[in-house]
């Protein structure tokens, strides 16, 4: 949401009020029980305590300017499954399918054997801090906090779509939040039944990646069992976007084009999947917000890209007035899991010349 100082003060007024409307008993003595843990054990009344100088997290809106950025930027956010997250941690059903058997008159029913497991999601915190000169706030006729905030956001989504997508090591917060598309296909997976690298494919020449090659990673995803033509998707690196033009037939022609009568602009689809394009596409060893590793394109099944929501962007500022340097900050944060529900709904084709087939 985009705010200046004076909106600022206006939104915390209105908050403080909202907080004194509120019905609180506040005549306890020490000793007293004022509330009870999840564990049933209880809260005692200790002593009392000045008030701080903080205000509460403030939720931005979702048709505020930064989340309309995220969802801009970041195709995992835009283009995941999101799924409410009420703690630290949350198990997601893993969709392993179910067989279908026929049968006779007063013939017995037969149980499934598929596994019926779970992916685990863990809440992970990204975040930001935002220092301003009040001299600044003052002097300045652009709103330099809203400007930033969008800046933040932007980054946000790169790091996002890197860590969700193309981390290249084992999970191991903070540096690499979460198990990553591309690190998830390089493993064998003994529950889900897949075998590592099966789902990736590299090019024979880094940077001209040919016909051929996208159809074959395409086709590992067709293959399986997940694939859906209705929640199928492409998210890739903007570098692929000249080497689509660039792919012709043999009259020389664009293959690829964006609508009819040989208009060779860059395509929206590929093979009549829609696509995103994400700078976070690029093979990294941590997760980063400038990723300089391989450019990769994944194909797969949107609904397998499961993303927990345990906070969304949130700021809280903090007043130049307690600051010793007068500097106002804004700290921003939020809190997201994410998990794959399974290998074999995913295919990724890496521009690095390995021609891993």
């Amino acid at each position: 949401m985009e705010f200046s100082m004076d909106a600022w003060a206006a939104r915390k007024a209105k908050y403080a009020a909202e907080l004194a409307a509120r019905d609180v008993w506040t005549e306890f003595e020490p000793g007293d029980i004022v509330g009870y843990k999840r564990d049933g054990s209880p809260f005692y009344f200790i002593a009392g305590g000045a008030a701080d100088n903080f205000d509460e997290w403030i939720p931005e809106e979702t048709d505020s300017a930064v989340i309309q950025r995220v969802n801009q930027v970041s195709a995992v956010e835009a283009w995941g499954r999101h799924t409410p997250m009420t703690t630290a941690t949350k198990k997601e059903p893993r969709s392993s399918g179910m067989s279908v058997a026929t049968l006779g008159k007063s013939d017995p029913y037969t149980s499934s054997n598929d596994e019926n497991d779970d992916v685990l999601l863990t809440a992970r915190k990204h975040t930001g801090l935002l220092t301003v000169a009040e001299e600044d706030l003052d002097d300045s006729a652009a709103d330099i906090i809203a400007t930033k905030e969008r800046d933040w956001a932007t980054s946000y989504a790169k790091y996002f779509d890197n860590a969700t997508l193309a981390t290249s090591a084992a999970e191991n917060a903070p540096t690499v939040p979460y198990t990553s598309v591309y690190y998830a296909l390089t493993q064998t997976n003994a529950t889900t039944g897949y075998t590592a690298n099966d789902n990736i494919v590299g090019t024979v020449t880094a940077g001209e990646v040919a016909y051929d090659e996208l159809s074959e990673a395409l086709g590992r995803y067709e293959d399986g069992d997940y694939f859906d033509e209705t929640m199928s998707v492409v998210i890739a690196h903007p570098t692929f976007r000249k080497q689509l033009r660039q792919i012709k037939d043999d009259q020389g022609q664009p293959i690829f084009v964006r609508g009819q009568g040989g208009d060779a602009g860059t395509p929206d689809t590929v093979f009549d999947i829609p696509v995103r394009w994400s700078n976070g596409c690029r093979l990294s060893a941590t997760a980063s917000a400038a990723p300089t590793g391989a450019p990769i394109m994944v194909f797969g099944n949107r609904d397998y890209l499961i993303v927990g929501d345990r906070s969304t962007v949130e700021t809280q500022p903090i007043p130049a007035a307690i600051s010793t340097t007068d500097e106002a900050n804004v700290k921003i944060r939020v809190r997201k899991g994410f998990a794959i529900g399974h290998e074999k709904a995913f295919a990724v084709l890496v521009d690095d010349g390995s021609a891993l087939s």
